[in-house]
């Protein structure tokens, strides 16, 4: 693998126990990860997979920085950023993106969509030609101009969702990370979203962490898989290999737990050749 582009070292994160509370007293630490070792090339996409609460989520938010490690580095293009304050990432942000699993509760329901993926442009100080990106975001993630002046409410789910890949991509990014971003779609939409974003991956040249509980799409998407349980990756390779001849006893439990079946990255082309 080429240089990372972002990457963790030793990177341990714990977050206050709030169940364990006590009045007059010190919150109690919860480890959530536990001296992670882990990266992403540029152009690679990497898949991030197990169950809930192995701390799929807790890694991707300390890669970006929106969680503070508690020990360990994260490092973004060769700069270190493991503790670097907000006025010093915010040069940054334009070139590490999320998109939420849930793009309802992501989206302002008081802007319009326009304003919406125009918002980070507006943030890093843009000033000129910021309708005009927006627009072209939102046609490259599918969507046509005459959705503009349209409010999240009045869009479908998979709308909604290529509006935060619209998001995400307008500030032309190096790095994206995608939180189970088909969940809540159905199968027919999942696909073309996924095609989507494979498209973009590949023609943007982006370093892509993709979240999910569904292996089938992540051996169809990514091209190397890390898994986790309870903190810590047990596993990391290419897809070809790991779903072949998973090493780990955690992941043979969760290859033999999810159905898989048998497909090629044709699949997609299928359902959306365009």
């Amino acid at each position: 693998m080429n240089a990372p582009l972002i990457a963790a070292t030793g990177l341990r994160v714990a977050l206050p126990d709030l169940a364990r509370k006590r009045p007059f007293r010190r919150t109690p630490l919860n480890a959530i990860l536990h001296g992670l070792d882990f990266g992403i090339a540029r152009g690679e996409a990497v898949g991030i997979v197990g169950e809930s609460g192995s701390g799929k989520t807790t890694l991707g938010l300390a890669l970006l920085r929106l969680i503070e490690p508690s020990s360990g580095q994260v490092t973004f293009d060769g700069q270190d950023i493991t503790h670097a304050p907000e006025h010093a990432l915010r040069p940054l942000r334009a070139r590490m993106q999320m998109i939420f699993q849930n793009p309802l509760a992501a989206l302002n329901p008081r802007r319009t969509i326009l304003a919406s993926v125009a918002a980070p442009l507006r943030a890093r100080g843009d000033r000129t030609g910021v309708r005009d990106r927006a627009v072209a975001a939102l046609e490259q993630a599918g969507l046509p101009a005459s959705l503009v002046g349209r409010y999240p409410h009045q869009l479908s789910g998979g709308q909604r969702q290529r509006v935060g890949i619209a998001r995400a991509i307008v500030t032309e990014p190096a790095f994206i990370l995608a939180d189970e971003i088909v969940s809540g779609l159905d199968v027919a939409t999942q696909a073309q979203i996924l095609d989507l974003l494979r498209k973009l991956q590949r023609e943007m040249g982006l370093a892509l962490g993709f979240i999910a509980h569904d292996l089938s799409v992540v051996r169809v998407l990514c091209e190397r898989v890390a898994v986790m349980h309870q903190g810590r990756i047990v596993e990391d390779g290419p897809c070809a290999r790991v779903f072949a001849e998973p090493s780990h006893p955690y992941t043979k439990r969760l290859l033999a737990a999810i159905p898989l079946p048998e497909l090629d990255d044709t699949w997609l082309d299928e359902v959306d050749p365009g």
